[in-house]
């Protein structure tokens, strides 16, 4: 389950680290009983980083697969003679 605090307990800057390192997913932090903004430890941004290139990589080998791929010199073909370059 998701941690929600409020933002006035940002002030105690050691504790927020703590519990960012400590959590599983980013710590939503709310202004007025609405979400503001939302934080997380540096191991868990690189995390999500890297598992958004896999996702990106794993949809380029079902295009692959798929057959939705053309020839890089002619997509550069078609587009210098669509613009005249």
């Amino acid at each position: 389950m998701p941690r929600c605090i409020p933002i006035r307990d940002l002030k105690d800057t050691s504790a927020i680290s703590q519990l960012c390192k400590e959590a599983k997913e980013p710590v939503f932090i709310t202004k007025n009983g609405y979400n503001d903004v939302v934080i997380m430890s540096s191991e868990m941004y690189e995390r999500m980083r890297i598992y958004s290139i896999y996702e990106k990589l794993m949809e380029a080998e079902a295009d692959v697969a798929a057959g939705r791929v053309s020839d890089a010199f002619a997509s550069i073909k078609k587009l210098e003679e669509k613009y005249g370059i």
